[in-house]
């Protein structure tokens, strides 16, 4: 473990022992963090806050502080962050709040570029790429391979179903399937997030599936209920239709239209 002199690490926190830390950071009480992490210089984590393996912080981060909410009142709530995570210059993710369930989670391999934004009892799954200035404001869910474009923000409470695709400068009022490109203020999905499924492996039908089911919930005039109760239909021969037909049930804030 190598901690820079000028760096301030509180005598509770748990750092593993290959854990760095560089010039000027602030580690608080409560702060664990695995093996292989890397805390740039001027980096602060506030607890209660976990920490996984092979993370890395770059400066001026701030993690782990207390979240922007008037009726936060200094509670115990934490922040639960995966593996093999990367928080650019000067992105900030923050602690749950009582109203939730205490706790904002990411998971693992995400990317978080600068200025990025975690709001309070968010929840990120993995493998996602938050570009430039991204904001996530309170409640937010993403799934796993989302793609935000830079400047683009999701409105709380609202959904980001895996594989979906935000344009820049997009702003999510509602949420936004799987599988779609959405840009637009109030985002709107326009077409099919082809590129990115067949990076993930989706085969020539599978995008031709996802491709026909765009078209029933955005193209064809149908009523949600109708639309999702075709979709359903085909998610019973369509394994990954059962994606958009289980995010529609889920959906409580409403999907954009």
């Amino acid at each position: 473990m190598a901690i820079h002199p000028t760096a301030i690490v509180s005598p509770h926190a748990k750092l593993a022992a290959n854990v760095d830390v560089g010039a000027y950071s602030i580690i608080g009480d409560n702060v664990e963090i695995g093996s292989g992490s890397r805390v740039g210089p001027h980096v602060v984590i506030n607890g209660p806050t976990v920490i996984g393996s092979d993370n890395q912080f770059f400066q001026f981060a701030s993690i782990g502080d207390a979240p922007q909410d008037h009726s936060y009142k200094g509670e115990a709530t934490r922040l639960e962050i995966g593996d093999r995570n990367i928080f650019r210059e000067c992105v900030t993710v923050n602690r749950g709040t009582t109203k939730q369930d205490w706790v904002t989670r990411i998971a693992s391999d995400n990317l978080f570029l600068a200025y990025s934004h975690v709001a309070h009892d968010c929840t990120v799954g993995s493998h996602n790429v938050f570009s430039n200035s991204v904001g996530l404001a309170g409640h937010v869910e993403v799934g796993d391979w989302v793609i935000f474009g830079a400047y683009s923000g999701v409105h709380q409470f609202a959904k980001i179903g895996s594989h979906a695709f935000l344009a820049n400068n997009t702003a999510a009022t509602y949420d936004i399937p799987p599988y779609f490109t959405a840009e637009g203020r109030p985002a709107v999905p326009r077409i099919v997030n082809e590129i990115g499924l067949k990076r993930r492996g989706f085969t020539p039908e599978q995008v031709r599936n996802i491709r026909n089911a765009f078209r029933v919930l955005y193209r064809f005039n149908l009523k949600l209920d109708e639309a999702t109760e075709q979709l359903r239909t085909l998610a019973q021969a369509q394994s990954e239709i059962k994606a958009i037909v289980d995010f529609l049930d889920r959906s409580q804030r409403g999907i954009a239209r």
